[in-house]
């Protein structure tokens, strides 16, 4: 008995680490005070997209599963062959409160063209800094 919950502990343990890892901490997510608390059930799955912007710059690069694109037509090819095994799969978008409208929209459009159909952004309801949690707004 105590040999399965040894081996249940460390499944448990790699599967919420390989969440941790695939978000960015520079990633200063925008406050939505009304958005929903995100859905604790486990989703089918999910690919976490992070998108950071650098105003010095003003360009946008998006990071996801470790792998930095410079342009949203990049991540097209990824996300279709993600969405061909899994046609259940959310794409989390969590994107930095400076991204411009613009690339965000080509964003919107790569992930459509790749046949996403559950798209969810990730935000926070207060100012970051004190640990709080991220909330999304319901699929």
């Amino acid at each position: 008995m105590i040999d399965i919950l040894l081996v249940l502990l460390v499944f448990f343990m790699s599967i919420s680490s390989t969440e941790i890892l695939q978000t960015n901490d520079q990633v200063k997510l925008p406050i939505a005070k009304d958005a929903n608390i995100k859905d604790k059930t486990v989703a089918v799955g999910q690919t976490i997209v992070n998108v950071l912007w650098s105003p010095i710059n003003n360009v946008g690069t998006i990071d996801v599963d470790e792998k930095q694109y410079a342009t949203a037509d990049e991540l097209t090819p990824l996300l279709a062959a993600k969405i061909n095994a899994n046609p259940a799969m959310r794409v989390l978008l969590r994107a930095d409160k400076q991204v411009r409208y613009e690339f965000t929209k080509q964003l919107l459009k790569a992930i459509a063209a790749a046949g996403a159909t559950n798209v969810t952004f990730s935000v926070v309801d207060k100012e970051q800094g004190g640990g709080s949690g991220e909330t999304a707004p319901p699929p």
